[in-house]
């Protein structure tokens, strides 16, 4: 099965649970407009001045307010295996990142990619546009964003953490493939990955987190066992396990 197909199915699994957690999608476009601010999650375009436009999901938490500056999450979405990532961004907020991160009462952003992976340069300029548009927009405490993502994503967390460390205070990558080095590693890192994971092997991972611990690094690991890599709703309860985590670092 294609993960473009499974996370339209996932989706479709997972509506009620979702709709229970967080609010319908709401399609605007967000070029000259007020940034939105109404709780829930909201599909949006990033209209570029100097590239193409940037569809993305926003997740304004309950309790946002201009006035109070309130923590970043940029959560990057999985391999669509070819097909349009048209909206994939708002799937992995809605299936996972929304519901495992909701304590946090952090906004999160989730960019559709542009074209390919996330370490791609176009998708690399995309993603810093669209952070800088929302820090400039919204009250976001700075020293507390963290960049996490799920299978593509999660290898895109590894490289935009590792490559972009001033804009991150915290990376936590989920079912995904680590560079291929420690070297130079700067961030907390917090990885989740399954053992029994048949697209993105966990022994990297493992083998990444204890180089980086070697190093001295805030670096943990939750290594889970009986989920398979299509089963990312069920990465939920451990990615909750990140929020006293972040909380802890971001002390």
């Amino acid at each position: 099965m294609s993960l473009a197909s499974t996370r339209r199915s996932l989706c479709a699994m997972m509506a009620c649970t979702v709709l229970s957690l967080l609010p319908a999608r709401v399609s605007v476009q967000a070029a000259a407009a007020p940034p939105v601010t109404t709780p829930g999650v909201h599909s949006l375009t990033f209209q570029r001045s100097d590239g193409p436009p940037v569809n993305y999901a926003i997740a304004i938490p309950p309790n946002y307010s201009p006035s109070t500056p309130a923590p970043l999450i940029l959560a990057l979405h999985f391999g669509v295996g070819g097909g349009s990532a048209d909206g994939a961004g708002g799937d992995v907020l809605e299936i996972l990142v929304g519901p495992g991160l909701a304590q946090l009462g952090a906004i999160i952003v989730a960019p559709d990619s542009v074209r390919g992976n996330w370490s791609t340069p176009e998708n690399e300029k995309a993603v810093n546009a669209l952070l800088d548009m929302v820090l400039a927009r919204y009250a976001i405490d700075k020293k507390k964003v963290a960049v996490t993502g799920y299978s593509m994503g999660g290898t895109g967390s590894w490289h935009f953490a590792e490559k972009f460390p001033q804009r991150f205070s915290a990376a936590i990558p989920i079912a995904g493939t680590p560079p291929d080095t420690a070297a130079g590693w700067k961030l907390p890192v917090l990885a989740i990955h399954s053992r029994d994971d048949q697209v993105a092997p966990f022994a990297p991972t493992q083998a990444r987190i204890a180089q980086l611990q070697k190093a001295g690094v805030n670096a943990k690991l939750i290594l889970l066992t009986g989920i398979t890599h299509y089963e990312t709703d069920r990465f939920q309860d451990p990615l909750r396990q990140a929020v006293p985590w972040l909380r802890e670092i971001w002390k």
